[in-house]
């Protein structure tokens, strides 16, 4: 199906990809990740929110609020076509503050979990009974939507080296997909099209454990720190009720008349997830770190079990950050702090028989307003392969976004 014609329009970023699962996973980095190449559970921040191990939540001493958009640039090509994808959305909305400093913090947030957009033409059979082709059909698919997360997290601080964290998010939203076809012999003459349309809309909650161990004042001036984080997402089973319309469309596809065939419960079965990671730091001024994270797709369960077939998933990353001098007063550039990375990536995806590779390198800065900072993150890449997988993306993404620092929820001490 793939390999066959695909069309992108300009209003939204599309990807034949997405057509597999629940679509094309968004992930839980926040832009300062997004510049070390997506790493995070292993890197206590002071000034940021560490949104991908809920135990370093803990480092957040003060009222922290972040809010981030992400523009996308897609070239999806095969052998003998390229389509080019411009388009943008707002990718998050985060808070945390200290419940009790030092020892518990707690966070709100909202963000994508997975995006569902394409728009495939191929070529498609109608058969007799005897199961001979009768004839030639162009057919055309399209699908949308995603599943959004809301959630709330909590870390706790059990001594001086070691902290947990819980993340409980709702997860909910509808993945709609749209199949249509015309004949393509030109002596018959039918003046309407079929479509059929299969809307899913999923819910529940999926839970997500940290566990964080930090050893301060390290080597020579006891300036440096070893970081290790792991966090484990529990398997879930999201409550799926699915809808099946058909419509009778004119040729210029505009809706004649529509009728549900079926309506039905199930349920989607989302595998567990593991990450790991380790970070070494000196003071506020470098880090530099590490993760591997896995999760086992062929365990995946869906109310239409054409989104199964899956395959195992895995990521590795690396990266860094630099602030030259966090205190100097007159040099504003040395107070930047700049970011770079590279992440290789196995989807669960299989295309033509092969699995879906991706390689990105990620760069990135935060300006500095006070104690608040103005942040950027790049990401250049290659997902797929023309020579293993028929069609392949080169794509460009840009984040952009703020970080607000304040103290809340002060009690005033009166002489």
């Amino acid at each position: 199906m793939l390999a066959g014609f695909f069309e992108v329009h300009s209003q939204s970023v599309r990807s034949p990809f997405t057509t597999f699962g629940l679509g094309d996973p968004y992930g839980s980095a926040l832009i300062q990740n997004q510049g070390m190449g997506g790493i995070g559970v292993a890197q206590p921040q002071y000034w940021y929110l560490n949104n991908q191990n809920p135990a370093l939540l803990v480092y957040n001493n003060i009222t922290v609020f972040q809010a981030g958009a992400m523009g996308e640039s897609r070239t999806v090509s095969s052998d003998s076509l390229s389509e080019k994808n411009i388009g943008g959305n707002l990718n998050y909305l985060a808070t945390a503050f200290p419940v009790k400093v030092n020892r518990w913090s707690t966070s709100l947030g909202l963000m994508p979990y997975t995006s569902v957009n394409y728009s495939v033409e191929y070529l498609d059979y109608a058969y007799d009974p005897e199961g001979a082709i009768r004839d030639t059909l162009a057919a055309k698919e399209s699908g949308s939507g995603g599943l959004t997360q809301f959630y709330w997290a909590n870390g706790v601080r059990l001594n001086r080296q070691f902290a947990i964290g819980l993340r409980a998010a709702y997860i909910f939203g509808p993945i709609e997909t749209k199949y249509l076809n015309r004949t393509t012999n030109n002596e018959q003459s039918i003046p309407y099209l079929i479509r059929i349309a299969e809307k899913t809309n999923a819910k529940d909650f999926l839970l997500t454990a940290g566990l964080s161990f930090s050893k301060d004042s390290i080597g020579r001036r006891n300036a440096y720190r070893l970081s290790v984080g792991t966090t484990y997402s529990l398997k879930t089973k999201l409550k799926a009720d699915q809808r099946t319309e058909t419509a009778r469309m004119t040729l210029s596809e505009n809706v004649v008349e529509a009728d549900t065939l079926l309506t039905r419960g199930g349920a989607l079965n989302i595998p567990g997830a593991f990450t790991f990671g380790v970070s070494w730091s000196k003071r506020n001024i470098w880090t530099i770190g590490t993760e591997f994270s896995y999760q086992d797709w062929t365990k995946f369960r869906s109310i239409n079990k054409d989104d199964e077939g899956l395959a195992e998933s895995w990521r590795a990353a690396i990266g860094g950050e630099l602030t030259p001098d966090p205190m100097a007063g007159e040099n504003y550039l040395k107070r930047v702090t700049y970011r770079v990375g590279l992440v290789y990536e196995k989807y669960p995806f299989i295309v033509a028989g092969n699995p879906v590779n991706d390689f990105g390198i990620n760069f990135g800065f935060s300006l500095p307003a006070g104690r608040s900072s103005l942040d950027l993150a790049f990401k250049v890449g290659k997902r797929g392969d023309k020579a293993e997988n028929l069609l392949e993306e080169n794509y460009f993404k840009v984040y952009f976004g703020i970080t607000f620092n304040d103290q809340w929820f002060i009690r005033r001490k009166f002489d």
